[in-house]
């Protein structure tokens, strides 16, 4: 029985991407956003089940990228679409009827780039190309940010507004996706701070900014993990 879990728990992560969708197409981005963040969990917990229940198969890395495609590639793809549509209501044609459409660049490049992975065996320590949970993340991160009332940014709102920027991000996020930028794992090798410096300094700078900026916290996120894998100060990334 224990050998299933793992792949139920990917399972999981599958219907809480359905779920985002489903909530996309009702018209309720922050639901969306929240089901994308389950998602995310369930995908966090799958690969730490399968170490510890000793789990790991074929089927279970091929059914995790499956999953991983919908809720993390699809979902924000769709999520970011509908936020766009939204932006671009009142505007020319080019901005309400293509504009858009630049959205889906994000399940398109998560799919090539979880193929990437999935036939690369030098990616087994860390990641080519920024992994799809993390473009997920600052998508879901997006309308959060509008919703929160505790923390209001009003120039990062009014920069979400604009559809010819949400556009921007959507080929950053997919260049970043297919990148030969090596980028670390957050799996910690150990408790001691050599050999996983990185990790903790992310995890640092994400508890020091979160509790002030809270959702709008996560892009800076994403921009320090670009920044150390860059600066790999655990020495050089890969095989």
């Amino acid at each position: 029985m224990k050998r299933h879990i793992p792949n139920i728990l990917t399972l999981l992560n599958l219907l809480s991407g359905c779920m985002a969708l489903l909530q996309i197409m009702q018209g309720e981005p922050v639901n969306a956003s929240w089901w994308i963040l389950l998602a995310a969990a369930f995908d966090l917990l799958d690969g730490l089940m399968a170490r510890l229940l000793n789990a790991v198969s074929e089927t279970g890395r091929q059914l995790d990228s499956l999953a991983d495609v919908v809720s993390f590639g699809l979902a924000p793809g769709f999520l970011l679409y509908a936020l766009m549509a939204r932006a671009a209501l009142g505007m020319g044609p080019f901005y309400v009827n293509y504009l858009p459409y630049a959205a889906f660049l994000l399940p398109l490049f998560a799919a090539l780039r979880l193929a990437r992975f999935n036939t690369d065996p030098s990616q087994s320590r860390d990641f080519k190309g920024l992994p799809t949970p993390a473009v997920a993340l600052v998508v879901l991160a997006l309308p959060l940010i509008t919703a929160c009332e505790d923390v209001t940014i009003i120039w990062l709102n009014n920069l979400l507004g604009k559809p010819c920027l949400l556009a921007g991000v959507a080929v950053f996020l997919s260049a970043l996706m297919v990148s030969p930028i090596r980028m670390f794992s957050l799996k910690f090798n150990g408790l001691r701070w050599k050999g996983n410096r990185a990790r903790y300094l992310l995890i640092i700078f994400s508890l020091l900014l979160f509790p002030f900026f809270r959702f709008a916290a996560i892009p800076f996120i994403l921009l320090a993990y670009l920044l150390l894998s860059l600066l790999k100060p655990d020495g050089k990334l890969g095989p």
